[in-house]
């Protein structure tokens, strides 16, 4: 059976008639015969579906004049996704290991294991499994970091045992857990640099793909960020994949198309990576605000998630995350500056004068 959230009027107006809980409040809806907003669980009596339109949000139906139902009390919905997300947060990270079992973390913050995680997917885009996984990953990395020997680093990062944590490695780490403990040594990453419309640019690879690509204000900046990242990896300028790289990203910002079979090397979450698909499927030239991916992807309360996936994308320009923008039309964040941002739009919008128009 599919998951996906309600994304047309009709799935909406089904959902409303059978006051389904999997929709949530993945939109409310509003009556014109009494000026009255609801979520689609609201036990109201059925409205007439001529009489019935739908917003993405509460704010969107009061901005079109309604006002909220008292018995559902939609405004209120976020308050509470939210409320249960930070309580379950603080136990998640107060908790060794912790990955706790989903009734008991409920247990703790007072409400049912269902009803956690549909508010926690609300307010965070991610499960409390999810987050307690990138808890669990995080103390690893920072015990390894800190030279701790691999058993104890296992251990209270709330690995059980030897064996699951060397499956995972690879994806975790990119690398076994002593390797990554020590700084990747031995490991080569390649890079280059190069000069375009809008300044330098770095791109990086490991033997399996290109795993970063950077804009930026100069080049020592840039390989100073790539050797923060890998300081005991071993760095190398120039292959011929890289240079690959370095010209796809010069097509981008030159308006022609990037070579479509350029291998890449980026780990992600599954959340991560079904936003960075969908917005390799932008065209150039046009925008998407974070809501409307959310909607697109099946996930209509994760915005503020898209926003961070935006956020940690680490291949500037090959996946596009410049084209998604604020719901009032703002730039909002970019991770290499939001005059990059406005400027790498305006050349796609054929603007190459002034980037903030």
């Amino acid at each position: 059976m599919s998951t996906a959230f309600p994304d047309t009027d009709e799935a909406r107006w089904h959902a409303v008639r059978t006051h389904s809980q999997r929709a949530g409040d993945s939109f409310v809806y509003a009556v014109t015969s009494t000026g009255i907003y609801c979520q689609p669980t609201c036990r109201a009596r059925r409205p007439r579906r001529e009489n019935v339109r739908f917003f993405a949000s509460a704010d969107e139906a009061r901005e079109a004049g309604f006002r909220a139902c008292l018995r559902c009390a939609p405004d209120d919905a976020g308050d509470r996704h939210v409320g249960l997300a930070l309580e379950a947060i603080e136990q998640i990270e107060a908790s060794t290991p912790p990955t706790l079992p989903a009734d008991q973390l409920a247990a703790r913050v007072g409400t049912s294991a269902s009803t956690l995680r549909r508010s926690f997917l609300a307010a965070t885009g991610i499960t409390p499994r999810q987050y307690a996984d990138s808890v669990r990953r995080r103390r690893l990395r920072a015990r390894l970091r800190e030279g701790a020997p691999v058993s104890d680093a296992q251990y209270r990062a709330g690995y059980g045992s030897g064996s699951r944590l060397y499956e995972a490695a690879q994806g975790i780490l990119g690398t076994t857990p002593a390797r990554y403990r020590d700084g990747a040594p031995g490991v080569v990453i390649r890079y280059s640099t190069a000069h375009g419309p809008l300044g330098p640019y770095l791109a990086a690879t490991t033997e399996h793909g290109i795993c970063h690509v950077a804009l930026g204000s100069d080049e020592r900046t840039l390989v100073g960020e790539l050797r923060r990242e890998f300081p005991q990896a071993e760095l190398a300028e120039d292959d011929a994949l890289l240079r690959q790289a370095l010209e796809s990203t010069r097509d981008l910002l030159e308006h022609r198309v990037p070579d479509a079979r350029l291998p890449m090397d980026v780990r992600a979450t599954a959340f991560q990576r079904q936003v960075w698909e969908y917005l390799r499927a932008i065209p150039a030239g046009e925008t998407r605000t974070y809501g409307e991916v959310a909607w697109a992807i099946g996930r209509p309360s994760a915005a503020r998630a898209v926003a961070r996936a935006c956020a940690s994308n680490p291949l500037a320009l090959l996946t596009p995350c410049h084209r998604v923008i604020a719901a009032d039309g703002g730039l909002a964040g970019y991770r290499w500056g939001i005059g990059l941002k406005g400027a790498v739009l305006a050349r796609e919008h054929g603007d190459e004068g002034d980037p903030s128009r």
